[in-house]
């Protein structure tokens, strides 16, 4: 029992999820797999949007790999950044990814410096690329958290629910991640211990489906050069914000206890919804002139 894993409520029961695959006596990790299964499928539909907007092929690739390898590198950043206290003791373990450890924020923010210094080496309108790329970010994303999945990491808080998935506790990442509560309300089935948790990557990656459902119903109607990235920020950041209430594995800003990717998801939606208003006020004037 100690690779299942449970959704009880849906009664449905994944026996033997592994970790990983063994080619040639080299294990490849779950998590790598799907995140570059996400990366590949993103990457595609950008590829297919932005022939459909007639921009060059090859200047949008160029932003997408650079955009990609500097995400990766930036998501990896930030999740050390905010967790120090479990690399500061073995500085090597920080480039050990196939364990986890990337934080969406750090890969977006590193992703989109990218894409402005290549568009602007390429004299390319950044607005107007972004358009473009945001709409296989949420594909990607939805596809990615599945990483998680495999890992056994980045859940919710002890859940009774629907949703509810039932992992087996020596499994866990982290145990640093497990609460009072959760340990309270464990079952035991087969001498196997069991923590009932909110799966939170499901819950993210069922949002980023639906993000990137209206960022295609809305690729007609942009009205003006951003919009779309300005969207996604919005939708995802409040996805984002409520997801990131209910994890037990949140980074947290510096000798305080604000979770550092709900406060910037806050933040981002203000800016966000803020400036989107404020573009189409200006965007109603200039058409009634």
């Amino acid at each position: 029992m100690n690779n299942t894993i449970i959704f009880p409520n849906l009664h449905i029961t994944l026996n033997n999820v592994g970790r990983s695959i063994d080619l040639f006596n080299f294990k490849i990790a779950f998590y790598g797999i799907v995140i570059a299964v996400g990366m590949l499928l993103g990457s595609y539909v950008i590829i297919r949007e932005s022939r459909r907007r007639e921009m060059n092929e090859d200047n949008i690739l160029d932003v997408i790999i650079f955009s990609l390898i500097f995400g990766v590198i930036g998501a990896r950043a930030y999740y050390v950044i905010f967790s120090w206290s479990l690399y500061r003791d073995d500085l090597l373990s920080i480039f050990n990814i196939r364990e986890g450890g990337l934080a969406i924020y750090g890969g977006v923010i590193a992703g989109v410096i990218t894409a402005v210094i290549v568009c602007r080496i390429k004299s390319l309108n950044f607005l107007k690329v972004a358009d473009i790329c945001i709409l296989g970010l949420p594909l990607g994303q939805a596809i990615g958290r599945w990483g998680n999945f495999f890992n056994r990491e980045a859940f919710g808080g002890y859940s009774d629910g629907l949703f509810r998935m039932q992992i087996p506790l020596n499994q866990v990442r982290s145990m640093d991640d497990v609460t009072k509560e959760m340990l309270n309300n464990s079952t035991v089935i087969k001498d196997t211990t069991f923590i009932s948790v909110h799966p939170t990557f499901l819950y993210e990656s069922l949002w980023c489906i639906g993000v990137f459902i209206i960022l295609i119903l809305l690729r007609n109607k942009i009205r003006f050069d951003g919009e779309q990235l300005l969207r996604y920020l919005l939708l995802y950041g409040l996805g984002r914000f409520w997801i990131e209430g209910l994890r037990t594995d949140q980074l947290f800003l510096w000798g305080t206890k604000i979770p550092v990717s709900q406060a910037l998801a806050g933040v981002i939606v203000v800016l966000s919804a803020i400036i989107l208003l404020i573009c189409n006020i200006r965007q109603n004037k200039l058409e009634k002139q």
